[in-house]
Parts: C-alpha cells; structure tokens; sequence
C-alpha cells in the first residue's frame, strides 16, 4: 500500500483478480494506474495482453469489464453486468428502454440484437467482444419514470412500462418496424397502468400519444386507449403520419387519434 492508501500490485493479472474476488467487475485507466507501480508503457501493455486473452473488455476508452471465465468465447458479460458504471463513468444520466426494456418487462417476442439505451445526448454505440449497446438521444431523460432492476452486479435503471410503450412509439425505428411495435406493446399491455400512462404524456410530444393510442386501440385495449383519448381531447392534434419514415398513401385519417395509417398493422406472432 502506498502513502495515499492505495494497494500496489505487482501486475495487472493480480489487480483484475483482486477486483473479482471482491464481485466487482469494472474498473477505469485511472484505478488501474494508481494501483500498479510500474511504468505507464507497461500497464499499457498488460492491458493489451489481458484483452487479448478475453481477461478483459473495454466499451469505452479508458473503461474496462472484467470478463468471467463463461463469457471468455462471448469476449465479454452481459451489458447489464456494467451499464450503470459505464455510464457514470460517462457522467450521463441514462436508462434501458425500448426493447430492451421491453424485454425485461417481459415482452419478449423479440430479443434486441444490442442492449438498448435512453441517454441525454448523442452518445456513439458501444461494443466489448459481442456485446453492443446502442443510444438514443431522449427528452427529459431525468424525469421519465424508471425502476432499479437488479442484476448480477448491481442494479440498472429500467425504463417503466408506461414509458417503454412511449419510447416503442418515439423510438419506431429501432424497433425495427410497426409490425414488431405493435406485437411487443400486445404483450406489454397487461403491465401498463392507464392512469400513470396519461400523466406520463406530458414528457412526451402530443404525437408520440396519438400514435400509440391508435396502436393501442388497433389492439383492442380499451382500457389503456380510452383514457388516453380523454387526455388528448385538451391538446391540439395534428393530423399525423402513422410511419413518419414511409410514404403517405391514400389511407383516410382516423377521426380519433387524428392518425393517418400508412402502413399496415399487422402482429407478429
């Protein structure tokens, strides 16, 4: 241990064995310089080799997952095992939603293929082996409801499911298409609180309500479509596309949901 308090290792193999041992499984640059009291080239070096071995991943630069010894073929553990440290290493408020979160709630008719994120700020994707995760800038990312889930080294924040089905909507096209929106909310439905649904409207644009009370209805789910609709009557409403990113067709508007059905609306099952 040196003056300041900090425990010296003799390589970078013992440091990452240390924090293990402790269940911790990240760890940042600045940690593992001031713990090893060889030269920066070295610990540079160590770290090369500790990735190359799969001993280590590194999402970020400068960030490091320590990889157990059954994700050393996956390069990597679950994004759920660090995203909380990450992004307090990046010093941005975020959270998991779209279909990630879905899934978590128990929506999983179709696994993402990255972990997918709500953060403040454009933030460019990040991978460690097979892990990707993906961002998307939101609104009022501080004040969206969510609820810590724990996992196997801590917890996460999971976007609510209220505002997962809001953010199926906003976020349409990392859902891959309407098809999948719309069968993911099918099975999201019965978790949705219709009260905390409207107060949650607000945080989001009048748009975002209009296209998922269509959706919603088009699913026969009255009790979550019906007080939504009441809350929209006191917002103006535009005539809106269904699919902002497709062609506008001759499809007559919905007189409800003031909602222009450009593509079709089909569950996959």
């Amino acid at each position: 241990m040196d003056k300041r308090g900090f425990t010296l290792f003799t390589s970078m193999t013992a440091f990452v064995d240390a924090l293990q041992a402790k269940g911790r499984y990240t760890f940042t640059l600045t940690e593992a310089m001031e713990t090893d009291k060889r030269s920066a080239v070295a610990r540079e070096a160590a770290l090369r080799r500790l990735k190359q071995k799969r001993r280590i991943g590194s999402p970020r630069q400068g960030f490091y997952v320590i990889v157990p010894v059954e994700y050393r073929e996956a390069g990597c553990p679950p994004a759920s095992w660090f995203i909380d440290d990450l992004m307090r290493f990046l010093g941005q408020p975020y959270y998991v939603g779209i279909l990630s979160a879905a899934a978590i709630h128990g929506a999983a008719h179709q696994q993402p293929m990255l972990f997918q994120c709500i953060t403040d700020r454009p933030t460019r994707p990040a991978r460690a082996g097979r892990v990707r995760i993906g961002f998307h800038k939101g609104h009022h990312v501080g004040q969206v409801p969510v609820v810590a889930i724990q996992t196997e080294t801590g917890t996460m924040q999971v976007s609510t499911p209220e505002a997962t089905a809001l953010d199926l909507v906003r976020f349409a096209p990392a859902a891959s298409h309407i098809g999948n929106v719309v069968t993911v909310l099918g099975e999201l439905a019965e978790k949705i609180d219709p009260q905390r649904l409207v107060e949650l409207i607000d945080l989001y644009s009048v748009s975002d309500g209009q296209r998922l009370g269509y959706l919603l209805e088009q699913l026969g789910e009255k009790r979550l479509a019906d007080p939504l609709a009441e809350h929209l009557k006191t917002r103006r409403c535009r005539p809106i596309l269904l699919a902002p990113g497709q062609a506008k067709d001759d499809s007559p508007i919905d007189p409800r949901w003031r909602v222009i059905p450009n593509e079709k609306v089909e569950m996959e099952f």
